[in-house]
């Protein structure tokens, strides 16, 4: 019988390993749970968590090591057999129908029937019951998820957990889409859910959360365990980083370079509107500064983005860059003007990602390597090698599938993309989502040299100390409207929010 520090762990892993085809994903993996705990599981994309996740639903089996569940050693063949045994998994993309009605979704699999035919009335009931313990008893057992928020989609997931008897559930990057009021309700269903005893594993990229909402705290790197069961409250967030990279970050954002007086004004926004999402935004960038739209999601902050960048068609006021007035709606000619936008959701919207490194890097620069009708490969490798190297993007295979990649090295891609292009303009929303806090120093060290390098950013992110610790100049935005424009240094995170909170309310 396995116990931890305060006597029977509910699940207790000593020693895990796994690995795919020779190469090794977990390296002798350690992990103690407590009943009624928030666990918070962090390390780099790369680190493990993904398979230990895995491991622990029943999807793949461990090479060695040893799983107890409340003290008694277990083997878990089969999702199935991890949900008999009372552990459920929420992945960051919810595994939710949205054709189906909430009721539906929840009992899924293990429909509520009698004589063959499904009992829906007790099905709705039961669905009622389950909503009411989250905390939205205001959702209707009969609506379609597909209407739902992804905050409500998230309650659905859990509550199919709960239609279980589940004592565990591992929620991995639940707060990933969601904005700062959706973040506190989040918070409170799993407070409400340890409250009942239920234990929960929470994987997160944001280490902010893990001081609200974590007990302990168990870190992974190359696969091993660095730290199992440290306490929240004991662990300054240098020694979480150290534990997590292998070094220590004193600073996880650079120092900002003092923008030229004579830098000239490479983009110039005048009066912009898009009918009913934002109105009369304008703003300015200049060479070598980087400016921030913070606000929450919603606001209109990635909108503005794609309409800056033709990916929406303006109903009124003015774009230029370098003087030069842009073409309302057209994409074509704001990259051919040199303006480039990341998008939020890199992997629909950014990436081609069953297509190598070197075609996603050359994709807006075809034109350059094409040939009497037929595009020059081994230009293409050439001139991503070169970014490759700039960027330190890894693995450093220009023929290695988008795909397979971390979420900081697909977006140094598109990074690399705009680069090669010769863009002058760049507009980065939502840069480091999905990025682990290693990657993302590198991320933010990256924006900060191609802005000192002369070119023009504008970031948009939910995270505000992001957008405040980045950026020379902040737009604070609120239901399409600009509320005021400051110098990143004369505000502070409390600052936006109340902004914010007072404008979404006038």
């Amino acid at each position: 019988m396995i116990k931890d520090d305060h006597g029977t762990a509910l699940l207790d892993v000593r020693g895990v390993t796994k690995s795919f085809a020779g190469v090794h994903a977990l390296r002798g993996v350690d992990l103690s749970v407590r009943a009624g705990e928030v666990h918070c599981i962090l390390g780099q994309n790369g680190a493990g968590k993904s398979t230990l996740i895995k491991v622990l639903a029943g999807v793949h089996r461990p090479d060695d090591g040893e799983i107890a569940w409340n003290g008694e050693t277990v083997e878990i063949p089969s999702p199935q057999a991890g949900i008999e045994l009372g552990i459920a998994t929420m992945y960051q993309e919810l595994d939710v129908v949205d054709g189906l009605t909430i009721a539906e979704n929840i009992f899924l699999g293990h429909e509520l029937a009698r004589g063959g035919f499904s009992r829906r009335s007790q099905a709705a009931a039961r669905t009622r019951e389950l909503l009411q313990r989250l905390g939205h008893a205001s959702l209707s057992p009969h609506t379609e998820v597909g209407s739902l928020s992804a905050a409500n989609k998230q309650i659905v997931s859990m509550a199919r957990a709960l239609s279980h008897d589940i004592k565990l559930i591992i929620m991995d990057e639940p707060s990933a889409v969601l904005d700062t009021e959706e973040v506190k309700n989040l918070f409170s269903v799993v407070r409400e859910l340890t409250g009942q005893g239920i234990a929960v594993v929470y994987i997160t990229h944001r280490l902010e959360e893990i001081r609200q909402i974590g007990d302990r705290i168990t870190v992974l790197k190359d696969g091993r365990s660095t730290a199992n069961g440290l306490a929240v409250a004991d662990t300054p967030t240098s020694e979480l980083i150290r534990l997590m990279t292998g070094r220590t970050v004193e600073n996880v954002f650079p120092a900002a370079v003092p923008v030229p007086a004579d830098a000239p004004t490479m983009l110039e926004v005048d009066g912009l509107a898009l009918s009913g999402v934002f109105a009369d935004v304008s703003f300015s960038v200049r060479a070598g500064e980087i400016v921030g739209l913070a606000g929450l999601v919603g606001s209109g902050r990635s909108e503005i983005l794609e309409t800056v960048y033709g990916a929406r068609r303006s109903t009124s006021g003015t774009v230029r860059v370098a003087g030069e007035p842009l073409r309302r709606g057209s994409v074509t000619a704001a990259v051919a003007a040199g303006v480039g936008l990341t998008p939020e959701e890199r992997k629909s919207q950014g990436l081609v990602l069953e297509e190598p490194i070197f075609v996603n890097v050359t994709l807006s620069s075809v034109a350059r390597f094409a040939k009497a009708g037929f595009l020059d490969e081994r230009a293409e490798r050439a001139v991503s090698r070169e970014q490759i190297e700039a960027l330190e993007l890894r693995p450093a295979d220009p023929d290695r599938a988008a795909a397979t990649l971390s979420g900081g090295n697909q977006q140094k891609i598109l990074l690399a993309r705009w680069l090669v292009h010769g863009t002058r303009v760049l507009l980065l929303d939502e840069p480091t989502r999905g990025v682990d806090v290693g990657a993302r120093t590198e991320i933010y060290a990256l924006i900060r040299r191609l802005a000192a390098a002369g070119n023009a950013v504008v970031i948009v992110s939910s995270e505000i100390d992001e957008v405040l610790g980045l950026a020379d100049t902040v737009l604070v935005i609120a239901e399409g409207r600009v509320l005021t424009t400051l110098p990143a240094s004369q505000i502070d995170e409390h600052g936006v929010l109340d902004l914010v909170m007072k404008g979404a309310a006038a």
